[in-house]
């Protein structure tokens, strides 16, 4: 049996290798590579694609997963090699109903539409993106259409991401963090406005970067495994658990928007990085699910790195590299700027509170479109009217409404940004459960240690990759369901604190 398990791995180190040539393509493209490669890089990746699937869907790699199947049910559930073949068959399973030139159709759509979103983008112009958009519907219900017996179409596009995650499921706990985050919007915008002047001057991008590396290097992003650059939307890409990057964008006249980017971002990486180096070159070697790298994330983005803990080490560094902008503002002062609640039109500068009714918006819109109760030309107005409802804002243009985000014109509509609120939820309890083992962390953090808690989650959450599904590990990590219970309550006492809010009690679970 030994045979037949190396012979798995070989196959899929190989599938692996060719995913992450692909990803370095679509990294350079999204950082540095010339306008001019664009035809080009769209048939480079698409034909890479392919062959990704062809191989991931080879007959012969089927037939060994049958052979493993009657060893891998003689091993425990949590060993690594009954939960390589695991996932390996639940890849396979998946790509197998995906036909190849399908794959390769999809991957050149999305290369051809992102590079047409980057130049309609900064005139807001969705009237030209428009007919590529209508297409990624088209093609986004194809695949899920690839999956029969499902009870939402958006349910195989979920499940692609979020392994046992279903469309309702998330219906339902949204609709529960909706009816605790809209009256408690209301009550912290009726409250004086707090004041973020500080951040919104003449900052030098390369001072920020510069500070910015520093906080990575010492909350635990190793660079000798990665780096960081900048593109217009930042993402984190993964070629091998020793090269994991991260990108970020910097405006100078907006601190926090490199900053906790960069922070957000990192999450990802300090994750990618953490997971056991055994699973080099297999399924395992990637994070749990969407949902769960988003936890990542967020919790080192917000619970870190929004917390008076993490600015009391901090700030006098960023004090002395900005002396002239921000010499003469209190910590206190800071704190509360980076935490000003504010009901803006853009989703990655929204603070933590509004944040989650930006994507709530966009996960509702995403299901009627699928359902056919909302066509692409009606979108933008759609886009505007729930904005208006939830957070009393009209978008002044395509850009700041529904052009703003990348991911509808970089890859298919459904099975992404429900995980952003999901991460948020789990950050919250994941951060708990590390209270309660290590009531140290919030001490440490005030002098600039960060390896208990970096320790906790690699032990916990990172070393394991994709052994376990959404659900799997948050019950091995908090003994409990998924609740939005931590997240309300994380909520409700920063921001009642710092808006002078009574507090509220919430008890929320789904399964």
């Amino acid at each position: 049996m030994e045979s037949k398990i190396e012979e798995l791995k070989a196959r899929l180190r190989e599938i692996r290798d060719l995913e992450g040539a692909a990803a370095l393509l679509a990294w350079d493209q999204h950082t540095c590579m010339p306008a001019g490669g664009a035809p080009a890089r769209m048939r480079q990746i698409a034909i890479l694609r392919r062959l990704v699937h062809e191989r991931a869907t080879d007959p012969g790699l089927g037939r060994l997963l049958d052979e493993l199947r009657p060893y891998e049910e003689s091993l425990s559930y949590d060993s690594d090699e009954a939960s390589l073949i695991r996932v390996a068959r639940r890849d396979y399973e998946q790509a197998v109903r995906i036909p190849s030139d399908f794959v390769a159709r999809l991957s050149e759509h999305t290369s051809a539409t992102f590079q047409l979103w980057r130049e309609a983008y900064p005139a807001g112009d969705f009237a030209r993106v428009r007919p590529y958009l209508e297409r990624t519907l088209d093609l986004s219900r194809q695949l899920a259409e690839f999956f029969p017996g499902y009870e939402h179409i958006a349910d195989p596009l979920i499940d692609l991401q979020d392994y046992g995650v279903r469309a309702e499921t998330v219906r339902a706990v949204f609709a529960g963090l909706r009816e605790q985050l809209v009256p408690l919007v209301r009550e912290i915008i009726s409250q004086p406005p707090l004041d973020d002047a500080c951040l919104h001057q003449f900052f030098s991008e390369q001072q920020q970067l510069a500070f910015g590396s520093e906080v990575l290097r010492r909350l635990g992003y190793d660079f000798t495994r990665g780096r960081q650059d900048k593109s217009p939307h930042p993402f984190t890409t993964s070629f091998s658990i020793g090269d994991v990057r991260i990108t970020t964008r910097v405006a100078e006249n907006a601190l926090d928007e490199a900053l906790f980017g960069s922070l957000h971002e990192a999450g990802h990486g300090i994750y990618e990085q953490g997971i056991d180096e055994k699973f080099e070159g297999t399924p395992l070697a990637s994070g749990a699910s969407f949902s769960v790298h988003e936890s990542q994330s967020r919790l080192w983005e917000n619970l870190v790195g929004r917390s008076l803990s993490f600015w009391r080490f901090f700030y006098p560094g960023l004090q002395a590299l900005f002396p002239d902008q921000l010499g003469n503002v209190s910590l206190e002062a800071f704190y509360q700027a980076i935490n000003k609640v504010e009901c803006s039109p853009i989703r990655v500068g929204a603070d933590e509170v509004t944040y989650n009714l930006h994507v709530l918006m966009r996960f509702d819109l995403e299901l009627r479109l699928l359902e056919g109760e909302l066509s692409v030309r009606e979108l933008p107005e759609a886009w505007n009217t729930r904005m208006a409802e939830d957070l009393g804002i009209m978008p002044e243009s395509d850009r700041e409404g529904v052009l703003q985000d990348v991911h509808w014109y970089n890859g298919v509509i459904g099975g992404m940004f429900h995980g952003y609120t999901l991460g948020n939820i789990l950050s919250a309890q994941f951060f708990e459960a590390a209270l309660r083992a290590h009531p140290e962390i919030t001490g440490e953090m005030e002098a600039g240690n960060f390896a208990t808690l970096l320790e906790w989650l690699r032990e916990n959450i990172h070393r394991h990759g994709r052994k376990y599904t959404t659900f799997e590990l948050v019950r091995r990590v908090t003994g409990d369901e998924l609740r939005i219970e931590p997240y309300i309550r994380y909520l409700r006492k920063k921001y009642g604190e710092l808006y002078n809010i009574a507090d509220s009690n919430v008890n929320q679970t789904i399964a």
